[in-house]
């Protein structure tokens, strides 16, 4: 008895509360088209990183043997 009286308190209170009065705001418009965005840079250096990560550890592999 005591969870559904939890449960009805719950749904009932969710009805009343709202998360975000409406918007007086401008409306959204749509965009032209997507915006080209450059890789290049950051692909580069995480190869980089890796490569030299790799090599760091082939050299401490070796240097155990």
């Amino acid at each position: 008895m005591k969870h559904f009286l939890i449960l009805a308190l719950l749904l009932g209170g969710a009805a009343v509360v709202q998360a975000q009065p409406g918007s007086t705001g401008p409306t959204p418009t749509s965009p032209a088209g997507p915006t080209g965005v450059p890789i290049d840079g950051g692909a580069s250096l995480l190869l980089a990183g890796g490569v030299a990560y790799g090599l760091r550890k082939l050299r401490a592999r070796r240097a155990a043997r």
